[in-house]
């Protein structure tokens, strides 16, 4: 386009001397005019493929959830990868929890994991981590409006998005950026105002619109034994207060109450929350963890969970973004009916897809998630083909 554009200036004085382009009054026209005419593959560079390319949806499901008109006595989300969700009620409230715009791995590098990750604190292993990113991006960031509440849970960067957080920050001027002491630390250090940030431990509730917000411990282990400087070494010593790296969210609405978990890994103080806490859905950080490692919560502990949080509904998530850590979400739904009798359990699984919908309470007793497959107006007018059983 450049070079193009350098050609086209040298020649401007034979454009204005009458030749076919004589008509067009700027470079900015004549560029217009090049980008309207059929591509060819010397228009093609990396940096348009991304732009024609990415995010994969592009606005598809910005449109989707801005369209989207919630019914009273309902609660809407949708699944934007790993356990990001974007929650609406039926009076217009937007709550963006967890959207992560990155990615993971992307190149074999020495072979070996930065010094100091969590997951070598762990395990002490030292090879590198095959965790590449296995979803697409399905909502654009930076075509984001009306967000009045970005909440999150945690300090790893899966969750704590500098995307999202520009994204949220340029598009929603009076959004509310909302997480433990740690998460609101690093979003100053972003270049987040402090005017628009609100620190949240266990036990506190505050209000954005009709939506409560409530503030519950989190039991995510693996956030204890991250810390950004290598040389820091952690045994032996108290482990960071884990109020100030994460919480746990209940998100009350006239819908229904939304229980999220984070990265929690299974814990006995569940059934707390549950007894202080009406609670219609939770989603859980499901996984498969790879040899001798703790980081995602299994299929038994997420019914576990569900049973312990006195939910209705439980929906695993996370699985389905890190390729070392996916598992098949069925196995979930396969060991609740093997034991949802025996244990007369008063609740549902539900398998989600990425950039799906959920609706409580309408969807409730679904176990599972199918896209719209179109085609409802099918021979509404007269087909096309050679012969009538063509196809």
């Amino acid at each position: 386009m450049e070079t193009f554009l350098k050609m086209i200036k040298r020649s401007y004085k034979l454009i204005e001397n009458g030749l076919k382009y004589c008509r067009i009054k700027s470079v900015i026209e004549i560029e217009k005019m090049w980008r309207d005419r059929m591509a060819t593959i010397y228009d093609v560079t990396k940096e348009s493929w991304i732009l024609s390319t990415f995010p994969e949806w592009g606005t598809y499901l910005n449109e989707e959830i801005e369209q989207e008109e919630v019914k009273a006595g309902t609660v809407s989300m949708w699944w934007l990868g790993c356990t990001g969700i974007w929650l609406k009620s039926h009076e217009g409230t937007n709550i963006l929890c967890d959207l992560w715009c990155g990615t993971g791995k992307r190149t074999h590098g020495n072979g070996k994991m930065k010094k100091g990750h969590q997951m070598m604190r762990m395990s002490g292993c030292e090879n590198m981590q095959p965790n590449l990113r296995t979803q697409p991006f399905v909502i654009d960031p930076f075509a984001v409006k009306d967000v009045d509440a970005l909440v999150v849970t945690h300090i790893h960067s899966d969750h704590l998005d500098i995307n999202t957080a520009a994204a949220v920050h340029q598009n929603c001027p009076k959004a509310r950026f909302i997480g433990p002491k740690e998460v609101v630390n690093t979003w100053l250090k972003w270049g987040i105002p402090e005017e628009k940030t609100t620190i949240v431990k266990p036990g506190d509730r505050l209000s954005i619109n009709d939506v409560d917000i409530v503030a519950l411990e989190a039991f995510d282990r693996t956030a204890l034994v991250t810390c950004e400087d290598p040389e820091v070494i952690l045994k032996g010593k108290l482990p960071q207060d884990m109020d100030e790296i994460a919480v746990n969210y209940l998100f009350e609405t006239s819908g229904g109450n939304i229980y999220h978990a984070g990265d929690s890994h299974y814990s006995n103080l569940f059934a707390k929350h549950g007894n202080e806490h009406k609670i219609d859905v939770c989603l859980g950080a499901y996984g498969e963890n790879p040899r001798g490692i703790t980081d995602k919560v299994t299929s038994v502990d997420m019914l576990r969970m569900a049973e312990s949080l006195n939910a209705n509904v439980v929906i695993p998530v996370h699985y389905d973004i890190w390729a070392n850590f996916m598992a098949d979400p069925k196995e979930i739904t396969e060991i609740w009916k093997f034991k949802k009798d025996r244990l007369d359990y008063q609740f549902k699984p539900f398998i989600w897809q990425v950039g799906g919908k959920f609706t409580y309470p309408n969807d409730k007793d679904k176990l599972e998630f199918n896209f719209y497959r179109g085609f409802d107006d099918v021979f509404t007018r007269e087909n096309d083909t050679p012969f009538p059983s063509f196809l």
